[in-house]
């Protein structure tokens, strides 16, 4: 790689980029220290200064010492080398195909990021939702995620999620099914398929879709790793839906941030008996918004105008019966035949019209004369 002042073709020199990578080797996702550092010195400065002994403003002792180690392993052109190999690619801040809205993370924003898949990014992700929730979801929960998958890839939006079991895989595959554009934001390396039972899915983000990490190739996942993910999926999109969650989810973390982030939060409900719903439903109590399709997601985070359509009301035949016709009808009594006189007493209508109103009722089947009686049958629809 040659000096400062040369580029690559996007936003970053190619020194840049390096120190950019060798830093996703350093730093862990989402350190807001180090994004200061970065702020204040830039990329180069800071990868410099972790080579060095003399800490840099914040940190201790210890975990400086912990920083060096990991600075002095770091081989950011292997690395670079190791992804090309496989097709992938690392964005810089700046980036042509870099998703501006990352950086509404501030100091917590992306040192950088690996990626795998298609081209432009930053265009998929303009029009993109979190689809999130529980591993262990239940039938309705992944049938539910499916269905927001495939609806909003129909309607041309990214479906963004965790490539996790359960309501991430199912909110991809929804996607992969109907050919729509969905991203995987993995806490591991873009070449480690992890969790190892969604390695064919994984396979086809990276083919069909986009994989995303902040995490250099060959790194594992942690516990705080996925809840450091959850940032990234949340500012990368408009809004997040969360389909099942338990109180203490991980994923609510995501709505979480996006609330923080004045992205929209939505929520799925499910039953009220439910453990598995218990952390949607008390997202909906605060912030959340709730939604049970795509169009109702997208009339939230789409463009002005774009409104749900309201669901049919379904019509009975009684629906369609003059006001008077109904007055007479509700004035029959259950289980018994009565005279004309008593009906007309009943409705306070005149016994002429209701005479009229009770021969409309019988060619439509809602009543039957018994010797110059009337009672209820049992109509249509």
């Amino acid at each position: 790689m040659s000096g400062r002042g040369v580029t690559d073709g996007g936003g970053a020199t190619d020194e840049e980029r390096l120190a950019r990578v060798a830093l996703t080797r350093i730093v862990e996702p989402g350190d807001e220290l180090a994004g200061s550092w970065l702020t204040r010195y830039g990329p180069v400065e800071t990868a410099r200064a972790l080579g060095a002994a003399t800490p840099l403003p914040g940190v201790g002792e210890r975990r400086w010492a912990g920083l060096r180690l990991r600075a002095a392993a770091a081989r950011p052109a292997e690395d670079l080398e190791t992804l090309t190999a496989l097709g992938g690619r690392f964005l810089c801040p700046g980036d042509v195909e870099w998703p501006g809205q990352l950086d509404d993370l501030a100091t917590a924003r992306p040192v950088g990021l690996w990626a795998r898949g298609a081209a432009s990014l930053r265009f998929a992700a303009l029009r993109s939702v979190a689809v999130v929730g529980a591993r262990a979801c239940t039938e309705y929960g992944a049938h539910v995620a499916s269905m927001l998958g495939a609806g909003l890839a129909e309607h041309g939006w990214t479906v963004v999620s965790g490539a996790a079991y359960g309501v991430d895989a199912a909110a991809h595959r929804g996607a992969l099914a109907v050919g729509g554009s969905t991203v995987g934001v993995l806490a591991c390396g873009v070449d480690v398929a992890y969790p190892p039972g969604n390695r064919e899915l994984i396979s086809r983000l990276g083919q069909e879709g986009w994989l995303l990490a902040e995490l250099a190739p060959g790194e594992h996942p942690t516990r705080p790793r996925f809840v450091l993910r959850n940032r990234v999926i949340a500012a990368l999109t408009r809004g997040t839906v969360v389909v099942e969650a338990r109180l203490r989810s991980g994923s609510l973390s995501t709505a979480r941030w996006a609330a923080r982030l004045g992205r929209h939060t939505m929520g799925v409900p499910g039953a009220v008996t439910s453990g598995l719903s218990s952390g949607v439903h008390a997202l909906l109590r605060n912030e959340g918004q709730l939604v049970t399709g795509a169009e109702e997601v997208i009339e939230l985070v789409g463009p002005m105008g774009a409104l749900a359509p309201v669901p049919d009301r379904p019509v009975l035949a009684r629906d369609l019966l003059h006001p008077a016709t109904v007055r007479v009808l509700e004035a029959l009594p259950a289980g018994r035949a009565v005279p004309v006189e008593w009906v007309a007493r009943a409705s306070g209508t005149a016994a002429e019209q209701t005479r009229a109103r009770l021969g409309e009722l019988r060619a439509l089947g809602f009543v039957e004369g018994v010797q110059d009686r009337w009672q209820l049958t049992h109509p249509p629809g």
